[in-house]
């Protein structure tokens, strides 16, 4: 069939089919009446429309409004059986599998250990299935899948970069065998620029073309969003500030071999038992009810810095302010390169300090930065690298599900 031009009929119903679907997505089920007066079309072209989607699979009717006077209309709603995606979060210590169906609903999840000496596609295909599995469904029925890691993959030579601590990963062959394992297509991205996709989409970045996310738990990194785009850099390694020279600390040399770097030692997740102890301050006797499960050291972390936050005074004050004071070292020359609009506060450990810890890092920043970009804390909390692979999976999905004109 050759491909619809500019103007004609074929192209205008894609163009209607589309806005009408987006507005599904937004607001939930509407009227025929509704989708009419949002798109601007007539009563029967609208009616057109949503039979001629209704047969492609892409709505169902979902009942009548009968809240309004006179007689009830039908409701139509975006078919969340349409198309399903999948996120894989990924660390040195467990992996986190999750598919949602095309409204954004997850519908099965996965947690699976990382048995030392495993196999990355071994565990990768352990993880889906088993998401799959609790959905009810079948690898063939995912559209798109989204793997999330430490680091990121060089586009150049297709290797894992910046993330030596991930074992099994660092195969010249990994990406391949992937493909092979995995029937339906596989993009892979930087767990932080997930977490900004995820604030971006549903959370405190929305609205805002430039910012910077910056992460702490296992380890410190940030995102950048210019023009309202992630900025990936020519190996993928831009946002890795762990590795950030930095005054405070000694030079750390070789770092690609020692895996670390100034701005990681002067304000990683570390810093914070020892800065604790130096104050005089007792070590959390138990992890936080609501405390990640990353890790011994980012729980503790997390412990210390709710008790902080909750008395914001004497050591407690000592000890968030000299937390803050290295967080802002890193920061300030991000924020005197990039001039963010905001800056998004996200990762257990950064918004365990709450309010009290943004405070003082923006006050510090203020001293250290000429510009004064607003300092936010992450509102996706619950597991964001994995919220925002499932989002940037569902985004491509959508993009092709909802192109009717093919």
């Amino acid at each position: 069939m050759p491909a619809a031009t500019p103007g004609t009929p074929s192209l205008l119903r894609a163009m209607n089919d589309r806005a009408a679907l987006e507005l599904l997505l937004t607001h939930g089920p509407l009227s025929r009446t509704r989708i009419g007066h949002l798109t601007g079309l007539s009563k029967p072209t609208a009616s057109q429309l949503l039979a001629r989607l209704e047969d492609a699979g892409l709505v169902v009717a979902t009942g009548t409004d009968a809240g309004r006077p006179g007689p009830s209309a039908q409701l139509y709603a975006l078919n969340p059986r349409a198309a399903y995606a999948g996120g894989l979060d990924v660390t040195p210590g467990r992996i986190l599998a999750a598919v949602a169906d095309l409204t954004g609903e997850v519908v099965g999840s996965f947690e699976l250990p990382c048995a030392e000496g495993a196999g990355a596609v071994d565990q990768v295909t352990e993880a889906l299935g088993e998401a799959l599995k609790a959905a009810g469904l079948q690898r063939s029925d995912l559209h798109r899948l989204v793997i999330a890691t430490p680091g990121a993959f060089d586009p150049q030579t297709g290797q894992l970069r910046y993330a030596g601590h991930l074992p099994g990963w660092h195969s010249p062959t990994l990406l391949d065998d992937l493909a092979a394992a995995l029937p339906m297509p596989v993009e892979y991205e930087n767990d932080v620029n997930l977490a900004a996709i995820a604030e971006q989409r549903l959370g405190a970045a929305r609205g805002h073309e430039d910012f910077v996310l910056l992460w702490n738990e296992e380890g410190l990194g940030a995102a950048l969003v210019l023009g309202g785009r992630l900025h990936r850099g020519w190996t993928g390694g831009a946002g890795e500030v762990g590795y950030l020279p930095v005054p405070g600390h000694p030079l750390v040399r070789q770092v690609a071999r020692a895996n670390t770097g100034g701005y990681q030692e002067l304000a990683g997740v570390q810093v914070l038992p020892r800065l604790a102890a130096e104050l005089g301050i007792e070590a959390a006797r138990e992890p936080a009810p609501d405390a990640p499960h990353n890790g011994p050291l980012v729980a503790e972390a997390v412990a210390l810095l709710q008790r902080a936050a909750a008395e914001p005074e004497g050591l407690h004050l000592r000890f968030l302010q000299s937390y803050a004071t290295g967080l802002a070292t890193g920061l300030a020359s991000l924020v005197a390169v990039l001039d963010p609009e905001i800056v998004v506060l996200s990762g257990a450990v950064i918004t365990a300090g709450g309010d009290p810890l943004r405070a003082l890092l923006e006050a510090e920043l203020a001293e250290l930065a000429p510009s004064r970009p607003r300092l936010v804390t992450g509102e996706v909390r619950e597991r964001p690298v994995l919220r925002g692979a499932l989002e940037s999976a569902l985004a491509a999905t959508r993009e092709e599900v909802f192109d009717t004109s093919r």
